[in-house]
């Protein structure tokens, strides 16, 4: 028979049995810390409190050693973290230490009575061995009994229940009942397990504790009263002391209660103040200015990976922590650094600082400073005694000047180039009526001067289209779509043509080598524009290269799979620090005739294809000091069968 088939009232005492079985389970779980979901493991989505792998300086790196950082954390969250575990833990382990206290203490008491005749070596002091040995074996040996949780102490039948909180009722509860006069205070231990059961317990289970007390000790009164006196002071100090049980039991729950509802707040700050630092070091891990953390002894603690190339004269330096004063290169910024901590104060445009690493070589960084923490005054010490043990630090970000002028450049640019583009689609019209009149000219009869004259107009006509080509090719419009292309079969191509066309024979004892890989290798590039940055390059090197044989090298490579290096090195002089920061801006130019939009047209070719171009001077010891290299992205080439019809 199904359940839906079930008489109505059947079904009704079915659910009812039901329901009163899920209310017995979720009222073994009643005691604060397990109705909050604060467990013994302490535990919350997986971390442990153990966990030491985030850090407010530190973290950048990742490192999983470093301490975890109090600062995020308020400071009662700091506190209940702190001692290890969670709070039922901590309790419950202070509990056990207690109680072993408290047997060896009844032991020395019972054995000091009897040294001077207070009382003989009976009953009480059977017990009192018993229940020290107890003590004492469930404390030295935590690993053979079962780990405690709200919900093993939830039940009275639970092995964790029986071994401390019942057997702290019973011995005490024993030792009172057997000597319910004597000069030593019995009632008073019973505070321990009424303690502990209204904290670690659920509600239902402590008061019933406590309701045991009361009636053993009416019972005890009840009983002293049979063999003689009055009752009514017995019965009047064990219905207020039962009182009392009750009150300390109700008290210790709410105190329960404030406790796990603290330390749940103090696991959503941890986890909140993980979730941050994460997400903190993920964006300064990706910045493209250097950020670094400084003391002031000038050590750094972090510094993330940009910082750290441009702390290095050709590679990054090595990671955090280290020390300012340790490199000699660094001294202007350990300079730096002394005078934000003197001073207190840094403009906010940030100040330029020098970093010469060896002859010849040198970086200018654009630095700003911002303080994390400022050491407080006498007066505000005393205002506030928390603030005495701040540590200063400061935060430095670092700009390469190079990167902050061309940024500056940009800006400036953009509008410009608007508005050239507009000028020179204008200038186009005359420009081509200008020269088809000159060429009218031409076909006519003219004297000798006349045609030096026409020939003269003609030149520059062209020199001029060339400009406005130029202007035209890096003014903004509709983005190009990028296709994957052979790098090899088309740098290859372009090097033949432009030999041709310059006259420059190849071979051995060329000017230029050509090294490429046997394999294609696909860029994401558009042919004709590759072709014009290639000439570009090749142009410039010629024009300061010296006649001997390789004095140009042409080199392509693929780095990985997601980038390709295009070289052109070169023989001639080194340019020189002045012209180098200028050489990709446009119309500048260090020949007369030079339009000065060679470099500048280069760099707007790479940017559209999600390329970068830059010139960096080779070694000391290398013959080719000039170098331009050329960063495509990799692309996957279409196999012949999978190209499209033309």
């Amino acid at each position: 028979m199904k359940a839906n088939d079930l008489p109505r009232g059947n079904r009704r005492q079915r659910d009812r049995r039901r329901g009163d079985r899920r209310r017995e389970e979720r009222s073994i779980d009643e005691s604060w810390f397990g109705v909050l979901g604060v467990n013994g493991a302490s535990d919350l989505h997986g971390d442990s409190w153990d966990d030491e792998d985030e850090s407010r300086l530190e973290g950048w790196r990742g490192d999983d050693s470093t301490p975890t950082d109090s600062r995020f954390l308020p400071r009662q969250a700091l506190r209940l973290i702190s001692g290890g575990g969670s709070a039922f833990q901590r309790i419950y382990r202070t509990f056990v230490t207690a109680r072993a206290a408290l047997g060896v203490a009844l032991v020395v008491a019972q054995l000091v009575g009897a040294v001077f005749g207070l009382r003989g070596a009976g009953g009480p002091l059977v017990v009192c061995l018993a229940y020290a040995a107890q003590a004492i074996a469930l404390w030295i040996m935590p690993r053979f009994r079962a780990p405690a949780s709200p919900r093993s102490l939830a039940r009275v039948s639970s092995p964790q229940w029986l071994a401390t909180i019942g057997v702290d009722l019973l011995a005490f509860s024993v030792l009172h009942l057997l000597e319910p006069t004597s000069n030593f205070n019995y009632v008073a231990l019973l505070v321990l397990p009424v303690l502990m059961a209204g904290v670690l317990t659920p509600r239902v289970m402590a008061l019933g504790a406590a309701a045991a007390i009361a009636l053993m000790l009416l019972g005890s009164a009840w009983r002293a009263g049979l063999h003689g006196g009055d009752m009514t002071a017995p019965m009047t100090q064990a219905g207020l002391a039962g009182i009392g049980f009750f009150v300390i039991t109700l008290l210790a729950g709410e105190l329960a209660g404030r406790l796990a509802r603290e330390e749940l707040t103090a696991r959503g700050t941890l986890q909140l103040a993980r979730q941050q630092a994460q997400l903190n070091r993920l964006v300064i891990e990706q910045m493209q200015d250097g950020v670094m953390v400084v003391d002031r002894r000038g050590r750094v603690r972090t510094a993330n990976p940009a910082a750290r190339l441009l702390l290095g004269a050709h590679s990054m330096c090595r990671p955090a922590p280290f020390v300012l004063q340790e490199t000699l290169a660094w001294n202007a910024l350990t300079e730096a650094v002394q005078r934000a901590f003197t001073e207190g104060s840094w403009p906010e445009a940030g100040r330029e600082v020098v970093l010469p690493f060896e002859p010849g070589l040198s970086r200018t960084l654009v630095v700003r400073v911002r303080f994390t923490r400022r050491l407080p005054t006498p007066a505000d010490a005393v205002d506030n005694p928390e603030a005495q043990g701040g540590e200063e630090l400061c935060v430095l970000f670092l700009e390469d000047l190079r990167s902050v002028q061309g940024r500056t450049r940009q800006e400036k640019l953009a509008a410009m180039g608007r508005v050239s583009a507009g000028i020179a689609h204008e200038i186009r019209n005359p420009l081509a009526a200008i020269s088809q009149a000159n060429a009218l000219l031409e076909e006519d009869a003219l004297t000798p001067d006349q045609h030096r004259l026409t020939r003269m107009v003609a030149e520059n006509a062209e020199r001029l289209k060339r400009i406005v080509d130029d202007v035209m090719e890096v003014a903004p419009g509709t983005p190009p779509s990028a296709r994957v292309i052979d790098a090899t079969a088309e740098v290859a191509k372009v090097c033949s043509e432009w030999a041709r066309t310059v006259h420059l024979p190849l071979g051995e004892g060329s000017r230029l080598r050509v090294k490429l890989p046997r394999e294609p290798v696909g860029v994401a590039f558009e042919p004709d524009h590759l072709r014009r940055v290639l000439i570009n390059l090749l142009d410039n090197a010629r024009r300061h290269a010296s006649e001997n044989p390789g004095a140009i090298v042409l080199r392509l490579r693929a780095d990985n799979e997601h980038a390709a290096t295009l070289s052109v090195a070169s023989d001639g002089a080194p340019i020189p620090p002045e012209v180098e920061r200028h050489l990709f801006e446009p119309f500048f130019s260090t020949r007369s005739r030079g339009t000065g939009l060679g470099l500048y047209i280069c760099k707007e070719l790479c940017e559209r294809y999600g390329a970068t171009i830059d010139y960096r001077p080779g070694a000391v010891q290398d013959a080719h000091r000039n170098v331009f290299l050329v960063v495509m992205k990799r692309g996957a080439l279409l196999l012949p069968e999978q190209s499209p019809l033309p």
